[in-house]
């Protein structure tokens, strides 16, 4: 049924494609979406986290049909409820793509299969609403803003979408092009890593650049800093934690015979551990105090947290599992996966209801599906999203199925 509705599928990604908006912008995508679920009889409701979308497929034994509003219908006793969510937003991104369907708004791109995201939700719906007569239950469909940033999973939480009805479960896909279409990888734990920020600022001396003596160099504390800062990875943490610390701006100087009296870096801190993303932010602290220290100059940290560390549920992620090895094959299911140090917010749904997420495997050169995410040519094999959305529409009845 599934390879039925890729045609629509397709023709929704690539409008999604054509027509990107950034996150918190996604007022169009969020439109399209609305009125898809609409014409289906779908529940829905609207401005969830600021441009998010809920839907809400009841089955045959649920309380009540389909409401025109998920956040006001009442039941008068507990539902079992399951939800599958997918991202909207686009990156700020240049599409170089030599495609029909590439990027009309310049500057900003799907460059992460967002768009396809939304397509197979949108055909899991689809497949849902069709069904609804042979489950009982109901499925919530979360089409998140924001996911590149500032982040939409966490707004949508405070606004309750993972309430009334209570979710129990909540799985996601994310297209993968470094996987070829048609393997799927999942499993329990760790998958992906926590997304925490780092500002330094340098403050020297200034002065004349024929006359050092006289000054703090800034810019030279500021590259000590950095070179320092690798020893936290190297040296200063348990080799067997996962650590990512990269440090990617640095602003600094006024002209080439001017020594800077200050330097502000900005990076990025990738863990796995809690415990390791609760002590890193001291080391690097204390590393960079003695770089002060001993070069005279002054250096302040700000850390900001960021998405934290996406864990999968073992018992969730297993049942994926189980549901990709019968469509699939057991040879196309991959469990002993890497995790990635990139982050997702997710990670927010993951830390108040069992779930998961799986890789789908979206790779095929042959189609220029053969860059990585964020890069200005990044495409998917497009018939991933037919697998994607009967693997979803599976997982999620079987979730019901086994409450």
């Amino acid at each position: 049924m599934a390879r039925a509705l890729l045609p629509q599928m397709v023709a929704v990604r690539r409008d999604l494609h054509m027509n990107p908006e950034l996150g918190g912008e996604e007022r169009r995508t969020a439109g399209m979406v609305a009125s898809k679920l609409c014409e289906l009889g779908i529940g829905v409701q609207e401005g969830v986290g600021g441009t998010g979308v809920v839907g809400l497929i009841r089955g045959r034994g649920a309380a009540s049909a389909s409401s025109a509003d998920p956040s006001r219908d009442r039941d008068p006793g507990p539902e079992h409820c399951v939800a599958l969510r997918a991202d909207m937003d686009a990156l700020p991104i240049d599409d170089r793509k030599d495609v029909d369907y590439r990027s009309r708004v310049p500057g900003v791109m799907h460059a992460c299969g967002h768009d396809g995201h939304v397509a197979m939700l949108l055909g899991a719906a689809k497949l849902l609403a069709s069904l609804a007569g042979e489950f009982s239950g109901c499925v919530k469909l979360i089409f998140q803003p924001a996911e590149e940033g500032p982040g939409g999973a966490a707004p949508m939480i405070r606004d309750g979408v993972l309430s009334n009805p209570d979710v129990s479960a909540v799985v996601a896909a994310h297209l993968w092009p470094d996987l070829p279409t048609g393997v799927i990888a999942v499993k329990g734990g760790p998958v992906m890593a926590a997304a925490d920020s780092i500002t330094i600022t340098v403050t020297g001396e200034g002065g004349h650049g024929a006359a050092p003596h006289r000054s703090c160099d800034a810019i030279v504390v500021a590259a000590q800093a950095i070179m320092a800062l690798q020893t936290v990875v190297s040296r200063q943490v348990n080799p067997v934690d996962p650590l990512v610390l990269t440090i990617g701006t640095i602003c600094g100087g006024y002209r080439h015979n001017v020594i800077a009296d200050q330097v502000t870096m900005t990076g990025t801190v990738r863990t796995l551990s809690p415990t390791l993303r609760r002590t890193v932010p001291d080391v690097i602290r204390r590393t960079l105090e003695g770089i002060a220290r001993s070069a005279g100059a002054e250096i302040e940290c700000a850390y900001s947290p960021g998405y934290p560390p996406l864990v999968n549920d073992e018992r969730v992620a297993a049942l994926v599992a189980d549901s990709a090895r019968k469509m699939l094959g057991k040879r196309r299911v991959i469990e002993d996966v890497e995790p990635s140090m990139g982050g997702e917010d997710f990670a927010y749904f993951l830390e108040q209801v069992p779930g998961a997420m799986f890789m789908l495997g979206a790779g095929n050169p042959e189609k220029g599906a053969c860059h990585p995410a964020h890069h200005p040519k990044f495409d998917f094999d497009e018939d991933a999203m037919a697998i994607g959305a009967a693997l979803m529409v599976d997982v999620a009845l079987e979730l019901l199925e086994r409450r």
